[in-house]
């Protein structure tokens, strides 16, 4: 077959489980069968033989990791050319945004490791090749759905050629952040496929969903675009609108684009644990139907298949979360790198950290992320938080950025939420507050760029709409999405091709490509999050009001006054309620039912702070399974959220990946599994920046990146003081 050759449902399904069909024969036998997952809708089954396939300008060559480019194209500065730019194929798509998803996790450069300290060339036991690491195999995509069709989780299975059916094991990838069912592919797809395991990609209901309400165009599960009307069944997402009332908003709010994760108003965090054990049982039945025979149709089962999940971010949440919710025993071990964990309270647990007891700790990402958008462009105008050797501010492109964090300072300040008389106290003040909510000193220098590549407005906006099940015509803190102009922030249509490439440059929120985050309030007209004037402030202030309403719907108050929201409050209480409620139904337990697990994290996530994350986690995991507990948690020092920022001037000097210490993870997991290895202890990995010029650091090497050790040295442990956990300095 060749390599984009896509068969037949029906044709496939005969091919492949004519064998397990039999098994239903023969009178009444008690013999085992194959069955379809609840649920689960099959969409396509696909070989990528990772040959060139076909002629002329048809040629492509494609593969379950690469999509056919190889280390080479993975790490080329652009990404491979469509043939028509306006109509990408679904083939074209996938292997895009197999390159973005990709690189949007790790740092594709040489100088960082790429193609020595990980790679597609390089082999599962860690030598480097010259070759390209194409990994052939077959694909087989389905769509779980709550039998509303509108749930639409996409999952890819991911056969390799190498598989063993003699030695079968699962790797299961939940996508980090918003991305769609490839935004796994370069750290649990990466590393299965080289183990030659079976990989059950999964978006956990997030995705790229882009639903442009002025043309009612949607993305299909494939990738590209249609009408909602014709792509049917098969499109991925639509907002909840009628064609009346769709129009009626388009005239009142023009161009305004709907987002999946953020309208879906399923709040697919809820399922982010049950849809990563769904991908893992659909593994099993794609797996058993094509190797069952008619005397053996279930080879494979739970307990002869060995099932690691491991995913970083979102993906490392959904990891633990399945794991706490798999009564079946499905899961034999876990690695989560930086996981958002919701903690269910901040009693009954503790964090000590050089000695100190923290005070700022167990916060959920809705209340962390709206606290953060509020403080943290004052924050960034601190002289501890200065990036001194780039401003972010003036990198993304926008003039004026410091003025108007400015402006937020004095906005703070006049508000009585921030003191000082200079715009230097005001954000020192601003800086403290942050580190008070669970930030740390070692987070400091990452406020200015997390908040000037907008991520503390991008989360703050996306995520009590989820959370809170509202529909796209809420407007909900007067915040909507939409293309917009770079130079003065006004609405724009969205650009054809952008939307026609979206599937591959879209990471599933509302980062640009095409939507943005809009203040519909914005005093003067609708602008983009930069440009936004606040009606109490009557300046550029990138929205105080807003930030201040987001944060107002996760905690109940305004955050000015202190006094409970009402009926008649904006924003009321009636939507800070569902927002809360759908909270609730985020939160961990922190019991991994004494599952062997390994969290990985970087003492300078600012995104995802280890005191409101990590640290939390462990702690409240050992108060509740005790000394059985068999989770371990690796802190590294000088490591960060975003490996994919360790290009840009000033993070290749001061920072390190943290993506070798995942694939470090992976293998010690594997080794405790298949052998009986012992799971390293927790422990603090100090690392060694690369230091020299910013934008210009040396080529990293092993020694900057020292491995954990099964023992370390009594500096480096993390252990626990009764109910706290202990991490050193």
């Amino acid at each position: 077959m060749r390599s984009n050759e896509r068969m037949g449902l029906a044709r496939w399904a005969m091919a492949a489980l004519a064998g397990v069909a039999l098994a239903a024969c023969g009178g009444g036998s008690s013999r085992p069968s194959n069955d379809l997952p609840q649920g689960i809708k099959e969409i396509s089954a696909t070989v990528y033989p990772a040959t060139v396939a076909g002629t002329g300008a048809t040629a492509q060559t494609q593969d379950l990791l690469t999509g056919g480019i190889g280390k080479t194209g993975l790490g080329a500065a652009a990404a491979p050319a469509y043939a028509d730019p306006a109509n990408p194929t679904a083939a074209e798509l996938r292997r895009n945004a197999l390159y973005s998803n990709y690189r949007g996790i790790l740092d594709p450069m040489p100088g960082g490791g790429y193609g020595l300290l990980y790679g597609p060339n390089v082999t599962a036991d860690g030598r480097v090749t010259a070759g390209e690491g194409l990994i052939p195999g077959r694909e087989y995509v389905a769509v779980l759905d709550d039998g509303s069709g509108r749930k639409q989780t996409v999952i890819a299975v991911q056969v390799p050629d190498s598989f063993s059916a003699s030695n079968p094991c699962i790797v299961l990838g939940a996508s980090s952040g918003s991305r769609g069912v490839y935004g796994a592919i370069g750290t649990a797809g990466e590393w299965g496929l080289k183990k030659g395991c079976a990989v059950a990609l999964t978006d956990a209901g997030k995705g790229v969903g882009l639903h442009n309400l002025a043309d009612d165009t949607v993305n299909k599960i494939d990738g590209t675009r249609a009408t909602r009307t014709a792509a049917g069944a098969l499109g991925f997402f639509a907002a909840a609108l009628s064609d009346a009332a769709r129009a009626a908003y388009d005239a009142a709010f023009p161009n305004r684009i709907a987002i999946k994760h953020a309208h879906s108003q399923q709040n697919p965090e809820k399922d982010w644990g049950s849809d990563t054990l769904a991908a893992g049982r659909y593994a099993l039945y794609v797996l058993n139907a094509r190797y069952g025979t008619v005397a053996n149709p279930v080879p494979f089962t739970k307990a002869n298949t060995l099932v690691i999940a491991g995913s970083a971010s979102n993906g490392g949440a959904a990891s633990l979360r399945a794991a706490e919710q798999d009564g079946d025993g499905l899961i034999d071990g876990v690695v989560a790198s930086e996981p958002v964990t919701e903690m269910p309270a901040t009693a009954g647990y503790g964090i000590r950290f050089g000695g100190a007891s923290v005070t700022g700790y167990g916060r959920t990402l809705a209340e962390y992320t709206t606290w953060g958008n509020i403080y943290q462009p004052c924050a960034a105008l601190a002289s501890a938080a200065a990036l001194t050797e780039v401003s972010y501010y003036n990198f993304i492109g926008l003039a004026g950025m410091t003025a108007r964090a400015t402006a937020r300072c004095d906005g703070l300040a006049a508000k009585g939420l921030v003191s000082g008389a200079t715009t230097a106290e005001r954000a020192a003040d601003a800086l403290a507050k942050l580190r008070a909510y669970g930030w740390t000193e070692d987070n400091d220098t990452m406020h200015n760029a997390h908040y000037g590549l907008g991520n503390g407005p991008i989360l703050s906006a996306m995520y009590p709409m989820a959370y809170g099940r509202f529909g796209a015509d809420a407007n909900l803190c007067n915040t909507s999405f939409a293309a917009a102009s770079p130079l003065t922030g006004d609405v724009a249509a969205a650009a054809p091709a952008a939307l026609a490439q979206s599937f591959a440059t879209a990471n599933g929120t509302a980062n640009g490509a095409p939507a943005t985050v809009i203040y519909n309030d914005s005093q003067g007209g609708a602008k983009a999050w930069q440009f936004a004037v606040s009606a109490s402030t009557g300046v550029a202030d990138f929205g105080l009001d807003n930030a201040l309403c987001q944060h107002a719907l996760v905690s109940g108050r305004n955050p000015v006054t202190g006094a409970a929201l009402t009926a008649a409050s904006t924003p009321t209480k009636a939507d800070s309620d569902k927002v809360r409620a759908g909270i609730a139904e985020v939160l961990h337990s922190a019991n991994l039912r004494g599952k062997p697990a390994i969290i990985v994290a970087g003492r300078s996530d600012a995104l995802v702070p280890v005191n409101n994350n990590a640290r939390a986690y462990a702690a409240l995991n050992r108060t509740i399974e005790g000394a059985a507990s068999k989770l371990r948690y690796i802190e590294v020092v000088n490591g960060q959220h975003f490996d994919a920022f360790l290009p840009l001037p000033g993070f290749d000097t001061r920072f390190v990946p943290l993506h070798p210490y995942f694939n470090q993870a992976m293998d010690a997991m594997w080794a405790h599994l298949k052998s009986g290895a012992q799971l390293p202890a927790s422990q603090v990995v100090r690392t060694t920046p690369r230091g020299g010029a910013p934008g210009a650091a040396p080529a990293i090497t092993a020694a900057n990146v020292p491995p954990f050790v099964a023992t370390p040295a009594a500096a480096d442990q993390i252990g626990f003081s009764g109910t706290s956990i202990t991490v050193p300095r």
